[in-house]
């Protein structure tokens, strides 16, 4: 049976609606990563959400981003590729501390937003964010774009990697997002994000210029703002188990 990775990003917004959203979504997840404080998250929502993680069997991991609340980490940031590490090993040390305290596992490191795009296609800055996480736990699996500069440095230093690829975000022909700017960024319908999964499964995507993209994940991310996500959530689980896959948090490459 083939077996695929559901993710989700969460431990982001302090209010009841969303908090009582992530607890519709984290039973139909088989992976999540926890917002460590900078683009956004506090404490007391690393704990919570990690709690909730543990009590459905749902994998851990770190959501680190860079620190512009204001913009939730996806607008321009400036930062040299030395300062990736210690961003990351910051963000890292907070939630693994709360971790070690609720006598969890950190699995996982997945970049948020700029953060993510940043180290992912700039050679430097893998390189920066690669070596921090070996040097802060090498059994830390590696969270990245499916076909980036950053899946190939991760493997040659040795670490794990888990390919990722967005159900409800369209790519372009280079095998990028479209950004968020974008009127055409986001998948909102059944049927869009779908077609998309259905593809992703296949090994590749269309582009909005109506490309074939090679694309070959092993998890498949549903963001949690996007609307009816619960719902999107449920039919994308629904879809993998019809397709006999195996729902679950995978042990990287």
């Amino acid at each position: 049976m083939n077996t695929i990775d559901l993710n989700s990003d969460l431990g982001e917004y302090d209010d009841q609606a969303f908090l009582a959203r992530e607890a519709e979504l984290m039973p139909l997840l088989s992976s999540v990563n926890i917002a460590c404080g900078g683009h956004a998250g506090n404490p007391t929502l690393m704990r919570r959400t990690a709690r909730l993680a543990a009590a459905h069997g749902v994998a851990i991991g770190a959501h680190p981003g860079f620190p512009n609340k204001g913009e939730f980490g996806r607008g321009s940031y400036q930062i040299s590729s030395p300062e990736v590490a210690w961003l990351v090993s910051e963000q890292l040390s907070t939630l693994s501390q709360i971790l070690r305290e609720e006598r969890l596992s950190l699995r996982h490191v997945k970049p948020h937003g700029a953060l993510y795009h940043f180290v992912a296609w700039n050679q430097d800055a893998a390189d920066s964010f690669v070596r921090a996480i070996a040097t802060f736990d090498r059994q830390l699996l590696i969270v990245a774009p499916a076909g980036s500069p950053l899946t190939t440095q991760a493997q040659q230093a040795g670490l794990r990697v888990i390919r990722e690829a967005f159900v409800d975000r369209a790519y372009q022909a280079d095998g990028t997002l479209v950004p968020r700017s974008e009127a055409t960024a986001l998948l909102r319908t059944d049927q869009q994000i779908l077609r998309q999964l259905r593809e992703i499964l296949q090994g590749f995507v269309t582009s909005i210029d109506g490309r074939r993209v090679s694309l070959h994940a092993d998890s498949v991310c549903l963001h949690a703002d996007t609307p009816r996500s619960v719902d999107l959530a449920r039919l994308l689980h629904a879809e993998l188990l019809s397709q006999g896959y195996r729902i679950a948090s995978p042990r990287g490459r």
